[in-house]
């Protein structure tokens, strides 16, 4: 590679970190101010994008002429999107301010998923392509290549929005504030300045850079609204990298993230999703707190508790038996009903088994995983090749599945030991985008979005035997997790849950538990995956994706992280949920979403543990 080159390369990666530091920063905002990691954020990109481009594009395409108009319109979608944002910490986040972080995740997916729904309604499905920017069309001469100037435009963004930030943050009354709020609310609190109309104007102001990104990011690519869980993915890895709550570091690691990608695009086009979450993973290893972060404080949590069958309470009675009633629907309904209820009940039964697994590890060890979906696949994909390329059997299939998912398991749980809170979230959440890289771009060998089709095990004569298998596993995994709370082991976990200090100084090997406790729940979740692979006949990257990830969460938040029936109910509503609506209701996952945001608002720790007798004033 020439100098020049070189130069490109680097003014592409100073491009494209802008639009990552534009989203960077408003999340590392919302997140110092608030402490809520907002999932939502991309949301308002794609609709700060979706916005503008229809001004510019459909409803008054003289703006996209002028210069002046076009920004007009890119202001317009970046005050949009601060606006809802406002509307949004009023109605949600305000009410989500002092649960545990994991509620905020699925909470602000939930939002997510109602804001997909509400553009798809508004503007339609179809991609708008907006006009090149007035005054910056063209491109610059660099030796024997050419640069956009429009992108050379952005180069310059990326420094002035953050002195402007920097500014705000330290030459103002409000910005001096806002920093107080980040190190110490409650000091705040007792020199009688009231936080809440900090958290509001920081919410909208993050929002609103989210927008502006979005909006700016139209000359160079189409609106469309698959646009948002790709860039938020890639702002959290920037945010974690740099740490949290610090713009400062967003920024220095938005121009690192910046670099890899392009680096990787040049020169490992099949592998830059993995070189960008490698270079997270290696920066935390080094630094647990990000490049510039400081220490988070210990995040709210439950109170703790063991697991319950049944209490003394008549409605707790009977609610565990409308749940044993619904675990048993299933198994009839994959016995003796129709085709349509028997594919039901195997997703639900399948559903029951990955949450179990997830169920595992949360409520005994305390570890929070919001990238499940990376062993789920793993198992899946291990099967499917055991398949494809030596044969045998389902069992020897799901074995090799299960298998593969330990191995990498058991490097990736090193990492799980040393990390809590959001950035142990962010680096599940970081492996399973790698496994989905992995599965989409590895073409020769998992076939990319075409997936692995035709696995056979299961054919209409065997599917009886596979359903009955598919209950029974699911029953021997309530059991063992019955017996395994109540064990010398389950116990010991719970200790070192509730208190590592206590429990390591009683002689626990706080560690070793925590990483065992992981292994054992990454085999359950590849258990699950081989067997959704024989269910469907084939594998898909999408077994890999958020959503995924995120059905295993809402299973076990559903019924209750801490209840044994949790997962039997909260599997049996969600599959209902998803089959039923899906069936002629175009807006089903908006619908989901608002369940999902008024279940983690309402009942955080499950529907049954609305069951359970608390002391008056007492908080779940």
């Amino acid at each position: 590679m020439t100098l020049l080159d070189s130069a490109i390369q680097i003014l592409n990666a100073l491009s494209y970190a802008s639009t990552l530091f534009l989203m960077a920063s408003g999340l590392t905002l919302i997140f110092g101010v608030t402490r809520i990691v907002n999932f939502a954020h991309g949301s308002f990109f794609m609709l700060g994008a979706m916005l503008s481009a229809h001004v510019v594009s459909v409803w008054l395409p003289a703006w996209g002429e002028s210069a002046w108009g076009y920004a007009g319109a890119m202001l317009i979608g970046a005050l949009a999107s601060g606006c809802l944002g406002a509307l949004v910490e009023l109605v949600l986040l305000r009410r989500m301010h002092g649960v545990p972080e994991l509620y905020q995740l699925v909470a602000t997916f939930g939002l997510t998923l109602v804001m997909h729904d509400a553009m798809l309604f508004a503007f339609g499905p179809d991609e708008v392509f907006a006009p090149r920017f007035p005054g910056l069309k063209g491109s610059i001469e660099i030796g024997e290549q050419f640069f956009p100037v429009y992108s050379l435009g952005l180069v310059a963004l990326g420094p002035l929005v953050w002195a402007a930030l920097h500014g705000l943050l330290t030459r103002t009354r409000w910005g001096a504030q806002v920093r107080a709020a980040t190190a110490d609310r409650g000091m705040l609190d007792a020199l009688g300045i009231n936080p809440r109309p900090l958290m509001l104007g920081a919410v909208a102001l993050g929002c609103a850079l989210a927008g502006l990104a979005g909006a700016l990011q139209l000359p160079r690519e189409p609106a469309k609204l698959q646009m948002d869980v790709t860039i938020v993915v890639e702002t959290f890895v920037v945010v974690v990298t740099g740490g949290l709550g610090s713009v400062s570091g967003a920024f220095f690691a938005a121009l690192l993230i910046g670099a890899i990608h392009v680096l990787g695009v040049t020169f490992f086009p099949q592998a830059t999703l993995v070189l960008v979450f490698v270079t997270m993973a290696l920066v935390l290893i080094v630094r647990p707190e990000g490049l510039m972060g400081s220490p988070v404080g210990a995040a709210p949590r439950e109170k703790a508790q063991i697991f319950k069958v049944v209490t003394e309470s008549i409605e707790s009675v009977a609610m565990h038996s409308v749940a044993f009633v619904l675990w048993s629907g299933m198994l009839l309904a994959a016995v003796f009903g129709g085709e349509y209820w028997r594919a039901v009940a195997a997703d639900a039964l399948i559903l029951m088994i990955f949450g179990l697994s997830l169920q595992w590890m949360m409520a005994l060890s305390g570890v929070v995983s919001f990238g499940h979906a990376a062993f789920f696949a793993l198992g899946a994909y291990g099967a499917a090749l055991t398949h494809v390329h030596i044969g045998g059997g389902l069992a020897l299939a799901v074995v090799n599945g299960c298998l593969l998912a330990l191995a990498v398991a058991a490097v990736f749980g090193a990492l799980v030991v040393r990390s809590s809170g959001v950035y142990l979230a962010m680096l599940s959440l970081a492996l399973a985008q790698v496994v989905w890289a992995g599965a989409t771009q590895w073409i020769g060998v998992t076939g990319g979005d075409n997936g692995l089709i035709g696995l056979d095990w299961v054919n209409p004569q065997s599917r009886l035997a596979f359903d009955l298998v598919l209950a029974a596993i699911a029953a021997l995994g309530l059991v063992a997790m019955f017996i395994g709370a109540r064990s010398r082991l389950g116990q010991a976990l719970q200790a070192s849950r509730d208190a590592p200090l206590r429990a390591a100084a009683s002689g626990l090997h706080v560690g070793w538990l925590r990483y065992g406790a992981f292994l054992v729940s990454a085999v359950g979740a590849g258990l699950a995956g081989a067997l959704m692979a024989a269910h469907k006949g084939a594998v898909f990257p999408t077994a890999a994706s958020v959503a995924t990830s995120v059905d295993a969460l809402l299973v076990v938040l559903l019924g209750g992280v801490h209840q044994l029936w949790g997962v039997a109910l909260g599997s049996g509503v969600l599959s209902l949920l998803t089959a039923e609506l899906g069936r002629g209701f175009v807006y089903w996952k908006g619908a989901l979403g608002v369940l999902i945001m008024v279940m983690m608002v309402l009942a955080p720790s499950g529907l049954l543990s609305l069951t359970l007798r608390r002391p008056t004033g007492a908080r779940p």
